[in-house]
């Protein structure tokens, strides 16, 4: 999760990164309670089934309601513990550079977030042998 105010009711990222291929899906979400988290997530596995086999989440309060999501394995990493996770918690570094902290993501369009979803699938990143991690989830989804 990125937040731009740290506000429930302020709109922040729900990020998702693929592990192999650090290809990122990111979900602009209104407000990061709980219900507002599990009801779009499941919406993107409802439209993308193939791609998500198994999710690991931090133990922040707006993931309380994820153990209720079908058609993938939950899991939760332990308290205090973001090594757990520390490829998503790199996408969500980068995202940074678009979406800076303690600044509202309210006037930040659909588009806007695509726009910065896909300058980091484009980048050419050392750890994926200066392939885009576009490149190598295209492979991977069609394998």
């Amino acid at each position: 999760m990125v937040k731009g105010v740290r506000r429930k009711n302020q709109p922040a990222l729900m990020t998702l990164t693929e592990r192999t291929t650090r290809f990122e899906v990111v979900i602009k979400i209104p407000d990061y309670r709980a219900s507002t988290c599990q009801r779009l997530l499941q919406k993107e596995i409802d439209r993308h089934p193939a791609w998500f086999k198994s999710i690991t989440f931090d133990n922040g309060s707006e993931f309380a309601d994820m153990t209720k999501i079908k058609g993938c394995q939950i899991y939760f990493a332990h308290p205090y513990s973001p090594w757990e996770r520390g490829t998503n918690e790199n996408c969500n570094g980068l995202l940074r550079q678009f979406f800076p902290k303690g600044k509202s993501m309210k006037d930040k369009s659909k588009a806007y977030v695509q726009q910065a979803t896909d300058a980091i699938n484009h980048k050419y990143r050392r750890i994926l042998q200066y392939h885009t991690a576009e490149e190598l989830f295209k492979q991977y989804i069609s394998s």
